[in-house]
């Protein structure tokens, strides 16, 4: 199997370095590293080395992260300076304990091919980042709402006050370096690695590798103090975060929401925010450190207040449910016995699993369900930007089943959502691909919704039936978990980075038509008569993408 290093040079897969410029390979997929971290996958790459997923041997195969410290540099005196830092960033991870940063395991140093190597151990957080969050709204025409930034915020910014108690800056604060666990649906900050951890000295941090200074931080999240001087201090993680909000609420890039020729953001243009959310964002990125927030307890006492929130699922953001509401005055009544029992109402009442995640991590403020006279009835009204009465919010969601009308019905959708929900298959996707099935079949109800009425129960049933048609498809793909996860939130972007491995030659003989003609082969036969090259890529070309995604993971695996 052949193996290429960053600048594209073909090497056999046996070598441990570049046979053309020295620079050092990835570590092959089944190579253990300490006689214990079995590598499973490369999970991404930059200039102080890369990221594998690994198994660990000795703790019953639990998945870790195994950061591979090994910079591009020759010179003796560098290579001495790297492995200080290294050994410096190991000692503060080692100390830092928050359940939303990633559990120090271990520091290694190992030998390959006759040079040393520095790696650190940590926990793998099960979840997207940010990022990728954004891509998902993006495919959906959406970006972050307020109130869903606002919780990113009020739970993030706790996790920085723990960092910065310590002496601790973590430098790259970006949507990437955030990741949402699906475990609770807490933001987790991720990548301390390099030389990004370093102990307070005179107000600032200053990093040195050899004569050049190594300045940290991506352009555009970093202030300019960080990226022209290499000062750091805790108010430059909070420019970051605060420019990090601005990308999430607008889904673009920092570059275009600051005018550089002004040294203004584009307020009211580009960036439209309530006027108090606004006021806290500009001192957090006021330009020079001494006119921000110099903590983030400060932040977290001007923030607006949140009357309702919900967590950053991207992919339940179109999903429409006709429901029955009560009248107002009752609604505020039961909500007012609601606010401490929503756990138990989730539990109890048979409403669509797909709003039940917005009631357990909404403590209380979206009302997902009423129970009265044995009847069924939600709340059916949809609250826009920032709710300013009482009655909270419910998601907007896009399937056309209201509540089933019999025990039967119950048990049908419930069976259905719980499948879906083993298999890992994002909801939006899910939910997003049957209504098309369902309105393409029957084009006369477009922009009709079905009612929980007995006039609807056929309508219902079919839907049921293509839901459960679609979930037999997808286990028939035989797809991996990792790829059914990502169902949903693929785009043209997976298949230019495909065809540039391809052009690059680190698929070896496997050429891009190889990859579509494989692909179409697995999936006309699950979805036989679909047009080649017209799918919609919101629903069958999902489904495309996760069979290629497949196929050039066994082609990069050699399998």
């Amino acid at each position: 199997m052949q193996v290429y290093c960053t600048k594209q040079h073909v090497n056999n897969g046996s070598n441990r370095f570049c046979t053309h410029c020295g620079e050092p390979l990835p570590l092959p997929v089944g190579q253990v590293v300490d006689k214990r971290y079995k590598i499973l996958r490369q999970l991404g790459q930059g200039g102080f080395g890369r990221t594998y997923l690994a198994e660990d041997k000795n703790q019953s195969h639990e998945q870790c992260v195994l950061k591979e410290f090994a910079p591009q540099a020759q010179e003796k005196q560098d290579l001495q300076k790297a492995k200080e830092l290294f050994e410096r960033e190991a000692n503060v991870l080692k100390q830092l304990q928050h359940p939303q940063i990633p559990r120090f395991h271990a520091s290694l140093q190992e030998k390959l091919g006759g040079r040393e190597f520095f790696f650190l151990v940590q926990d793998y957080i099960d979840g997207d980042n940010y990022y990728q969050l954004l891509e998902q709204r993006q495919s959906q025409g959406q970006t972050f709402s307020e109130e869903e930034v606002l919780v990113l915020l009020q739970k993030i910014l706790p996790v920085l006050s723990y960092l910065h108690s310590r002496d601790v800056v973590h430098r790259d604060i970006s949507p990437d370096n955030l990741i949402w666990r699906r475990s609770d649906n807490l933001p987790v900050l991720i990548d301390f690695g390099g030389v990004k951890q370093l102990p307070a000295s005179q107000g600032f941090w200053f990093t040195k590798l050899a004569v050049n200074h190594t300045l940290l931080g991506k352009k555009g999240y970093a202030p300019e103090e960080q990226l022209r001087q290499g000062k750091v201090f805790f108010s430059s993680d909070l420019y970051s975060l605060a420019v990090t909000a601005l990308v999430l609420l607008t889904a673009k890039e920092p570059q275009s929401l600051y005018d550089s020729y002004q040294g203004i953001w584009r307020w009211g243009k580009e960036i439209k925010v309530s006027a108090k959310l606004e006021a806290v964002l500009k001192k957090m990125l006021a330009y020079q450190p001494n006119a921000r927030y110099q903590s983030a307890e400060q932040v977290l006492k001007d923030l607006p207040v949140l009357i309702s929130a919900k967590p950053p699922t991207s992919h339940l953001t179109k999903i429409k449910t006709m429901v029955v509401a009560p009248g107002r005055k009752q609604a505020n009544q039961i909500i007012s016995r609601l606010q401490n029992k929503t756990q138990l109402l989730a539990n109890k009442i048979p409403a669509p699993a797909w709003i039940r995640p917005f009631a357990l991590s909404m403590a209380g403020t979206a009302l997902v369900g009423l129970i009265g006279a044995g009847s069924f009835a939600l709340v059916n009204t949809i609250i826009r930007g920032i709710p300013t009465i009482s009655l909270p919010k419910l998601p907007s969601i896009s399937n056309p089943i209201g509540k089933p009308d019999s025990d039967k019905g119950t048990s049908r959708i419930s069976q259905i959502l719980s499948r879906r929900q083993q298999m890992e298959i994002p909801e939006g996707f899910f939910i997003r691909m049957v209504d098309n099935l369902f309105y393409t079949k029957k084009p006369e109800l477009q922009g009709r919704r079905l009612t929980s009425n007995p006039e609807d129960a056929a309508l219902r049933d079919e839907w049921y039936g293509m839901a459960e048609n679609l979930l037999q498809k997808l286990e028939q793909a035989n797809l991996t978990t990792d790829a059914r996860r990502k169902l949903g939130s693929y785009s043209q972007r997976n298949y230019d980075t495909w065809r540039r491995q391809a052009r690059a030659g680190q698929f070896g003989k496997y050429t891009l038509n190889d990859l579509t003609k494989d692909t179409y082969e697995k999936f006309d036969r699950l979805f036989p008569g679909q047009p080649r090259g017209k799918l919609n890529q919101q629903t069958y070309g999902q489904i495309w993408y996760a069979i290629a995604a497949d196929q050039v993971s066994k082609v990069e695996s050699g399998n």
